[in-house]
């Protein structure tokens, strides 16, 4: 653009590769940042993650105003309500006479921006984010014509377009492209789990807990126990340390869960690769190059790049191909409303307790943890769609709408009839136990179906089964298990549900 610019920077846009800066000319253009009470409050962020970005936005300026750019930026408490009024006031500031920026991530922002030429007075280009490795386009054209949308073809694709753990016969390495049979192993304390490094937090970091703790008191979130990067470089020596320490076991332990650690062996990266502090591809390079040296398997490896390489810029696609009727959808109808304690833990379902504390406190979560210990439960109670999706964005300081979204209501909720999942996420106490040691320390058994002391989760997995078996009887990945109940004795059944609507009427109180 020729004319003097206002280049608008979003919270988690905050890479030097944002196409915004490409074509910036510090002697003439002028960057905007802007902390503003309407993206902080739409829902009830996690603390974690308002620090985060607060924090990480004003590294950023400084890094550009290092740069010789000119930066505007706001603070949270000056008081700018939106974005809009923020780029208003940016303009006049700035005397600049157009607008840049990249597209936002989140289908409510775009619809907005979309109307901002019209109501600020200058043009408004809205540029493509490239920092994503499959463009919307690029998913319009691999989903064109297909009758089913599964992310075990696509991954396919991508590994093919960047050349990732391929041979140079153009076959997957080790002959097969997904080792996920390899990376199920439950948790039983068989290893030591590496003690993390902290990160720093510095004079601006601590600037942002103040203000953040004054501003958000009720926000969940326990910023005694922040630990986050805010630069890339700090983020980047944390993936370094993964990569070291935990990269080995990731693989084989990716789907356990433990009462030891919150963290185990997982990459804690998605924050960082939400916001701009990591680039997908040089993550996926690294960890490629980690097995080519041999310090880790092929399996592990594996299964890192299909999160990045495949399921992010997957559930991407999902969310901008379904949009805006995607967030209405509701396969089960499901509307009871979500329990209190979902904002405190306090359950004495042992699995439940400890993911949604942790989640709580800490806004992070394993993907076991997100769907098959809260996810699971919400699906088999009937959980209110919408509830539970406002939750997960709310809490987790990784989420956007684009990627909460298609993994709440599509995989955990199977609420959009199968566009992701090729069958629901549900499962029983049964499928908890052998992944961890949380039933050990709980009250319940996950042994026993019905009666006092039996888990919650499995009479409420057959209470699924039974009031959506007309449903769930046209898949034909269900077809044993409603066959399997259908076979049961009809007293049997019947105890069984009973014991549920006992357990809805009580647990969920």
């Amino acid at each position: 653009m020729s004319s003097k610019t206002l280049r608008l920077i979003l919270g988690d846009q905050l890479s030097l590769e944002n196409p915004v800066l490409a074509s910036a000319d510090p002697d003439r253009d002028c960057i905007l940042l802007a902390e503003v009470a309407e993206e902080a409050s739409y829902v009830a962020h996690n603390r974690h993650k308002i620090v985060l970005i607060f924090s990480a936005m004003r590294h950023f300026a400084d890094l550009l105003r290092d740069k010789g750019f000119t930066v505007i930026y706001r603070t949270f408490d000056e008081g700018v309500p939106s974005l809009q009024k923020a780029v208003e006031e940016g303009l006049k500031k700035s005397k600049a006479e157009a607008l840049l920026v990249t597209a936002p991530g989140e289908y409510r922002l775009l619809e907005a921006m979309q109307g901002w030429e019209s109501a600020l007075g200058v043009p408004v280009v809205l540029q493509d984010d490239e920092r994503f490795l499959s463009s919307i386009e690029d998913f319009e054209t691999w989903a064109d014509g297909r009758k089913q949308l599964r992310m075990e073809y696509f991954y396919r694709e991508m590994r093919r377009r960047y050349e990732l753990l391929m041979g140079e016969d153009g076959e997957p390495e080790g002959g097969k492209w997904n080792y996920d049979a390899d990376n199920r192993k439950g948790w039983r304390a068989q290893i030591d789990v590496p003690q993390r490094p902290s990160v720093s937090i510095d004079s601006i970091t601590q600037e942002v807990i103040d203000l953040v703790e004054e501003h958000f008191p009720d926000n969940p979130g326990d910023l005694k126990e922040f630990r986050l990067a805010v630069t890339t470089d700090d983020a980047q020596a944390q993936f370094d340390w993964f990569c070291r320490h935990a990269l080995e076991n990731f693989g084989t332990y990716q789907d356990a869960l433990a009462e030891e650690s919150p963290w185990m062996f997982h990459g804690l990266i998605s924050m960082y690769l939400n916001i701009g502090l990591l680039e997908p591809l040089a993550v996926c390079r690294q960890v490629e190059a980690a097995w080519r040296k041999g310090e880790c398997s092929l399996a592990g490896a594996e299964g890192f790049i299909r999160q990045v390489l495949g399921w992010r810029e997957y559930v991407r696609g999902i969310y901008w191909h379904a949009m805006p009727d995607y967030a209405k959808r509701n396969t089960f109808e499901a509307t009871r409303a979500l329990p209190d304690w979902f904002w405190s833990g306090d359950t004495d379902m042992r699995c439940l307790s400890q993911a949604l504390k942790q989640s709580l406190d800490l806004g992070y979560a394993h993907h076991i943890q997100r769907l098959m210990v809260i996810g699971n439960f919400a699906l088999l109670a009937g959980l209110d769609v919408g509830e539970v999706c406002d939750w997960y964005l709310a809490v987790y300081v990784d989420a956007f709408e684009w990627v909460e979204l298609p993994n709440t209501l599509g995989m955990a909720l199977h609420g959009d009839k199968g566009l992701m999942a090729s069958k629901p996420y549900a499962a029983s106490g049964k499928y908890i136990q052998r992944q961890g040691n949380h039933c050990g320390a709980c009250r319940y058994d996950p042994k026993e179906t019905t009666g006092e002391g039996a888990c919650p989760y499995n009479s409420l997995y057959w209470h699924f089964i039974d009031r959506h078996q007309e449903y769930l009887t046209k898949n034909a990945r269900m077809g044993l298990i409603i066959g399997g109940w259908k076979k049961r004795k009809a007293a049997d059944r019947d105890a069984i549900v009973d014991w549920g609507d006992r357990i809805l009427a009580t647990v969920l109180d």
